[in-house]
């Protein structure tokens, strides 16, 4: 009954949706997302520039590109707030201890981030992917799991920085 009566005044009010990951805290931190999106930026740089080779550009092809500059700029993004919520809510001294360089590594990805965000340059994305493979190693080495690199199995099909959780 309650839930009905919150759900009608919800469709009248709009109430605000909360987001966040997650200040409970869970302790479920994993740099998997981010290392996703920064290859969904790489991918999608691929798209377009695949678009841009056509040469004449149809209004489909327009939309086209508008979409998948949106979904880079989300997925840039998306790698930013992945890293930035990993680096505030789990690093803590014992972490900071192991990687010395997190502070500058967070940084570095967020600035790199933001210039896969302005621009096409797939190598800024590859950038981007290597720094991100770079935290996740760190973030591993945290948790005493060993890791190990092999090529993503889809475009674009870059090395990636894995768990080797068999041990």
């Amino acid at each position: 009954m309650m839930h009905s009566v919150i759900k009608i005044l919800d469709k009248v009010i709009h109430f605000k949706t909360a987001q966040a990951h997650c200040d409970i805290p869970c302790k479920i931190y994993d740099p998997a997302t981010a290392q996703l999106a920064a290859l969904t930026c790489v991918r999608l740089m691929d798209l377009i520039k695949e678009i841009e080779g056509k040469g004449t550009l149809s209004v489909a092809d327009y939309a086209q590109v508008s979409r998948l500059v949106g979904e880079k700029e989300s997925a840039s993004t998306e790698v930013k707030d992945a890293i930035s919520i990993i680096w505030g809510d789990y690093f803590k001294a014992p972490q900071f201890e192991l990687v010395s360089n997190a502070h500058n590594l967070t940084h570095s990805i967020m600035l790199q981030a933001s210039k896969c965000k302005q621009g096409i340059d797939r190598a800024e994305g590859e950038k981007l992917v290597d720094l991100v493979n770079d935290f996740a190693e760190a973030f591993w080495l945290t948790k005493e799991v060993l890791t190990y690199r092999a090529s993503c199995p889809y475009p674009p099909m870059l090395e990636m920085v894995y768990p080797d959780l068999k041990g």
